[in-house]
């Protein structure tokens, strides 16, 4: 295969594939295509088959059907040339070592690795470069597992739950220097439950469930998956007004908490103009639905879909 054709694959490529624990499908007839360059999310409740599916990508497990390629290679061959860096939940640090020493042997390990001063700077690590990993705190030992995962200067990113252990300002920093390293033209695949993140950082979306892609785009088109729009305003008494607001053109909930009425709508426009009919437009907001609002529209309708 010659380096052109591995420029011209796709970063991540799952054809079909699915994997069993025992007699159920953690995953069943996955396709998902990754571009190099590209940051993608990958988002699903619980049980629906991120982790493993990552695992698969990795060469972790041995998919029961179809097949998975990284930059047109079997997994243990894109992973033997050091093009992938993983971030997993379960992964312990070896312990009776210094932050320092756990990253000089993963360092040695790369024919081209990042210098090690540059990956603690980049990772905020530098001032516990000689603490002991079972002294660090659990978010310290976050960043020094995504430290290793980007010594190597890997092509490919895989990043599960990468910010589960981390404070919001930690958070922050960290997809600050995620950034900055996906700026190079890495590609990076990530799951996630704080749906914010991947809002605000993925190009592109997908939705699992029960271990089927049930939602593919950008996180604009993920959202306008959902019509709906957000209108709040205020009112001077709860109980005269939540049943007027209730029977407004378009409005299919009301949720009145003090003197602010928050109602979700199918039919904005036709709501507002019926509060300006009725008099009742007082200091009003309306916003599109968030990432959360169509996630949780796109699951629950899987899930009616499923009985």
């Amino acid at each position: 295969m010659t380096a052109d054709t591995l420029t011209a694959a796709p970063a991540v490529s799952l054809t079909n594939v699915s994997y069993k624990y025992g007699e159920v499908f953690a995953v069943d007839g996955l396709d998902l295509t990754v571009a190099p360059g590209e940051v993608l999310a990958l988002l699903g409740p619980n049980g629906a088959g991120k982790s493993t599916s990552i695992n698969l990508l990795l060469g972790l497990l041995p998919p029961a059907s179809g097949s998975v390629r990284l930059f047109g290679r079997r997994p243990g061959q894109a992973i033997s040339e050091g093009r992938i860096g993983a971030m997993l939940q379960e992964n312990r640090l070896l312990p009776r070592t210094t932050v320092t020493e756990l990253l000089k042997f993963t360092h040695d390990l790369y024919a081209d690795p990042m210098p090690i001063d540059e990956v603690l700077a980049l990772t905020d690590l530098t001032g516990l470069a000689r603490r002991m990993t079972e002294a660090l705190s659990g978010g310290q030992q976050q960043r020094v597992r995504f430290a290793l995962a980007l010594i190597g200067q890997p092509d490919i990113l895989v990043l599960d739950e990468p910010t589960a252990a981390l404070d919001v300002e930690a958070r922050r920093d960290f997809w600050t220097a995620m950034r900055g390293y996906v700026a190079k033209g890495r590609t990076v695949l990530f799951s996630t439950h704080y749906l914010e993140e991947a809002d605000d950082n993925a190009d592109r979306i997908v939705v699992i469930a029960r271990g089927h892609k049930i939602a593919d785009g950008t996180p604009d088109e993920i959202k306008q998956r959902l019509p709906r729009r957000k209108l709040s305003i205020d009112v001077p008494t709860q109980d005269e007004y939540a049943r007027l607001l209730r029977e407004l053109p378009g409005v299919v909930a009301v949720d009145i908490v003090g003197s602010r009425a928050h109602l979700s709508s199918t039919d904005s426009d036709a709501t507002v103009l019926a509060m300006a009919d009725k008099g009742i437009v007082h200091n009003l907001e309306v916003v599109g639905a968030n990432l959360e609002d169509a996630f949780m529209a796109i699951t629950d309708d899987a899930k009616a879909e499923e009985r």
